[in-house]
């Protein structure tokens, strides 16, 4: 299953695809269709809510935080932006991302995330929401070991990097002209590089896949940025078969992030910090060369902060894998 880049991190970007058989014109792979190119539409939700620090414990769900879509893409209910300790504060990422994947070698992978997004920030009774197209990604990922055609024992080790490119507009400004929090914009306005590992095995049925990402980010035009930030994914897998169309993957998955937050003029400014790790179930479902997919990650760390704490995050994509045998690279 595909877990792409969640707030601050790339922990998602690769994937478990389908296998099935080379007669069908499918690929051997460790899960279905896991070296063919691929488009996919990706939900994401990811929110916080409540103050470590007072006592008050997050929810998955806050009031008005609405995990799908907001009740309108853009409004501005007198929002101020403050952290005071009101317990109904929420802060509420959700983006919708076109993915496409395409094999330009057996060997050699090339992605693009193309996401819009939708901010809400809710603070002390009041909301914002900004929405948009937002920052795409482009990365390359080489298999540096693909041992995914032998019986039993299966393993494939993919290193790779790529960029988010400044896409997203970052310069929304309210009614009196004054400029929206950096995290609420559609865009960051930095180009960020990152690289990462990734490793898929498997025994029989069993399966585990680790990712481990690290990025750096420039400044943008208002001389802010981001510190550096670590991500890391792993995903305890196994396959029930269905018959001869279908296969079902039910997992356990661990997710952990860390930064020491956001910049000005290269100086770190104590705003959102990060240090979390999450844990929750998922479920592919394969039917022939479409896949659905589904998670949800909740707390089971989050380092105290005087910001709304992680309440957890949400992944539903619906994917489409070809079948691929020719490749433009030799």
């Amino acid at each position: 299953m595909k877990k792409l880049l969640a707030t601050a991190g790339l922990a998602g970007a690769l994937a478990f695809d389908a296998a099935a058989c080379d007669i069908c014109g499918c690929f051997m792979g460790i899960t279905p269709y896991d070296n063919q190119s691929s488009v996919s539409l990706m939900h994401r939700y990811r929110v916080f809510n409540g103050y470590q620090h007072l006592g008050q414990q997050p929810r998955f769900f806050p009031d008005g935080a609405r995990p799908l879509f907001p009740s309108t893409l853009n409004t501005d209910d007198n929002y101020r932006h403050s952290h005071l300790g009101d317990a109904t504060d929420f802060e509420a990422f959700r983006v919708v991302e076109l993915r496409a994947k395409h094999f330009l070698a057996q060997r050699l992978e090339l992605n693009a995330f193309v996401p819009y997004v939708m901010n809400t920030s809710q603070s002390n009774g009041r909301q914002l929401t900004l929405s948009g197209v937002g920052d795409v990604t482009v990365f390359v990922g080489y298999h540096l070991i693909r041992n995914i055609e032998t019986a039993g024992v299966q393993s494939r080790l993919i290193i790779g990097g790529g960029a988010k490119l400044p896409t997203g507009d970052n310069t929304r400004r309210d009614s009196r002209g004054r400029r929206y929090d950096s995290l609420t914009q559609p865009g960051s306005g930095t180009t960020d590089g990152f690289v990462y590992l990734n490793y898929i095995g498997s025994y029989r049925n069993l399966g585990l896949s680790l990712n481990s990402s690290y990025r750096r980010a420039t400044r943008n035009r208002y001389a802010e940025g981001f510190s550096p930030s670590v991500a890391s994914f792993a995903n305890l897998f196994y396959r029930l078969p269905m018959g001869e169309n279908w296969q079902l993957y039910p997992s356990a998955q661990f997710y952990y992030e860390k930064t020491r937050g956001e910049t000005f003029e290269g100086v770190l400014t104590g705003e959102h910090a990060m240090n979390n790790a999450l844990l929750g179930p998922g479920l592919d479902v394969y039917y022939k060369n479409v896949s659905l997919n589904a998670s949800a990650q909740f707390p089971v760390y989050t380092a105290t902060t005087d910001h709304p704490a992680s309440a957890g995050r949400l992944v539903v994509a619906v994917g489409y894998s070809f079948r691929q045998q020719r490749y433009l690279i030799k």
